[in-house]
């Protein structure tokens, strides 16, 4: 998990520095080699290890505009997941998709820039296996400002209804964009809405790996039972703004360093040699060693082909 963890905020840091080029120092963000909006998810990292340390290549993920470190965790195909945000034919799309909508059917992960719409494919892929008696379940990553959709309630409740094996996994990072949970939920935690559905619900609080392991364990193995579906929230920080290129004035500067001193990838590093896991060396030897994996990665995407512009035109409907 720890591994996963360095190699997704690795692979973050990389995409910052890279998509940056071209776009200073007057910002624009279809300057660069990769064009287009662009949310990292530094500091989330600990929510997608420790749900998809359970996850089987048939159990299906949805995740949102934010969906690196899940990606990462479910083992899509790393390298045509860095060709596809530079846009190019090596792509899992195609260089279609971008960055917000990955798809990888080898190991049943999608991504959706829409807010929530990962709700309803997810919960129908739940419904299937259900229908056909197959292994796997499904879970949908949505953040809390997704819990206000339609789309959120529609699914939960139909999937009570079913009792189908689904989890709903909501990663509450206090921000939907720039409006605070607080302004915008009525309830404080969004677990206490799964008693409107009948269903379990779960709150972890800060952002710790191994408790966000053992309640997604919870809710996994009772999916996996044929005992219906569970909804966690889970405490996370958003190290950066929503967007490259936001101005986040609506985070104040005391707020931004109390994440900062919280950044979930140094006190796991810290647990890990205290407890005798790991040594320092090699923790360091991880560090070394993603970053390679994150260099080779985009090196070989920076240098892949475009697809011809006539190409624009296939796989679409008309």
């Amino acid at each position: 998990m720890y591994e996963t963890m360095v190699k997704s905020r690795q692979f973050e840091e990389k995409t910052a520095a890279v998509y940056l080029e071209g776009k200073q120092p007057l910002f624009n963000m279809a300057n660069g080699p990769i064009p287009g909006e662009m949310h990292l998810s530094n500091g989330q990292e600990p929510v997608a290890v420790g749900v998809c340390a359970h996850l089987r290549p048939e159990d299906a993920v949805t995740a949102t505009h934010r969906p690196h470190h899940i990606a990462i965790a479910k083992g899509v195909n790393f390298q045509a997941m860095t060709d596809e945000i530079f846009g190019k034919k090596s792509g899992l799309s195609g260089g279609r998709g971008g960055h917000m909508h990955l798809f990888d059917a080898a190991v049943n992960f999608v991504c959706s820039g829409i807010i929530a719409e990962g709700m309803g494919p997810a919960v129908g892929v739940a419904l299937a296996r259900q229908m056909r008696d197959e292994e796997g379940i499904a879970v949908a990553f949505i953040g809390e400002g997704a819990a206000n959709q339609g789309a959120f309630h529609e699914a939960m409740n139909l999937a009570a209804v079913w009792k189908l094996p689904f989890v709903c996994v909501i990663e509450d990072n206090s921000w939907g964009i720039s409006v605070a949970k607080r302004d915008a939920t009525s309830v404080p935690r969004n677990d206490v809405r799964a008693a409107g559905y009948g269903i379990p619900g779960e709150y972890v609080e800060g952002n710790d790996p191994l408790k966000i392991y053992e309640a997604a364990g919870r809710a996994i193995a009772r999916a996996r039972a044929g005992e219906g579906p569970s909804l966690l929230e889970v405490e996370t920080y958003r190290l950066a703004g929503h967007f490259m290129g936001d101005a986040e004035e609506y985070r104040t500067a005391e707020e931004k360093k109390s994440l900062e001193a919280n950044d979930p990838i140094p006190k796991m590093r810290a647990r890990l040699i205290e407890e005798a896991i790991i040594t320092a060396e090699a923790a360091d030897d991880i560090g070394i060693r993603m970053m390679a994996e994150v260099q080779e990665a985009f090196g070989r995407a920076a240098s892949a082909r475009y697809p011809a512009p006539e190409e624009a035109l296939e796989k679409v409907f008309v």
